[in-house]
């Protein structure tokens, strides 16, 4: 039985494809079998319902908060299975024509969603031979955004997020940084394992991040390498390539105790 001050936590990664129901069946396979190993926070990837070769057909699927079959998936997972769970991402309806929100959604375990950040910094990036470009079909989101939880506040953020430090350095300071991704394979294997790290050391924080890990519809490919990183920036747990999960125990007093001992990083926190 764990305390506030011990967590089992969880992320989940995925090979999402370009059919909505396989995708969402693969995701409650997977939450619960993090379940069954004692998770109670689990972290989806970005993108987790649907990872198609056309980006318009997501557009598609968006809906207003509370609605739609994505939605309503993830608050019966979490209420089923008594966890708190962070959505990866969902499609939210935007006010501009063509696009959607790209929403990362925390939802308590009575399946009520507590917090819903909109990803604030779209990914773009051309080599030559890989092309990306989420303004085209994304609205950015404005709102720095954190979940109350049992163990302390939760900052929210989306892949690409990762880049911008100064996101995770408004208040309230968090505990816990979930960071759900669709990294592609180029970028990931350069810099995602070490900006989740950086991100730990800098907040001295505990850093989930989820993500996709293996070839998608059109050829796509994206990194995986799943983490769970703690606030000294070591790897608790990781889950490479392909589907799966990756399980960690956080230890929230050894947390408080670095916080204690590194004073100067609580002084120069943004208001």
């Amino acid at each position: 039985m764990s305390t506030a001050q011990q967590l089992t936590a969880a992320t989940v990664q995925m090979v999402s494809g370009d059919d909505l129901s396989a995708n969402l069946e693969r995701a409650r396979a997977l939450v619960a079998e993090a379940a069954e190993a004692g998770a109670e926070l689990v972290v989806l990837p970005e993108y987790f319902y649907l990872m198609p070769e056309d980006e318009n057909e997501r557009v598609a699927l968006a809906r207003p908060l509370g609605d739609g079959p994505i939605y309503h998936c993830l608050a019966e997972l979490a209420e089923r299975h008594r966890l708190w769970l962070v959505s990866g991402t969902i499609p939210l309806a935007s006010p501009e024509p063509g696009k959607m929100f790209n929403a990362s959604l925390l939802f308590g375990p009575d399946g009520r969603c507590r917090a819903r950040y909109d990803k604030i910094h779209l990914f773009g990036f051309d080599n030559g031979s890989e092309r990306y470009d989420e303004s085209a079909t994304m609205s950015a989101g404005e709102q720095v955004t954190s979940g109350d939880t049992p163990w302390g506040p939760l900052r929210l953020s989306v892949c690409y997020d990762l880049r911008f430090p100064e996101l995770y350095r408004q208040r309230p300071e968090p505990t816990l940084i979930t960071a759900p991704a669709a990294f592609t394979h180029t970028t990931g294997e350069a810099h995602w394992e070490l900006l989740l790290r950086a991100r730990a050391v800098d907040n001295l924080a505990f850093v989930i991040g989820a993500g996709q890990g293996g070839v998608h519809p059109g050829g796509k490919r994206t990194f995986g390498h799943s983490l769970i990183v703690d606030p000294w920036g070591t790897v608790l747990a990781r889950h490479d390539d392909g589907e799966g999960i990756a399980l960690a125990t956080l230890d929230l007093n050894r947390q408080a105790q670095l916080r204690q001992r590194l004073p100067a990083l609580q002084h120069r926190r943004l208001d």
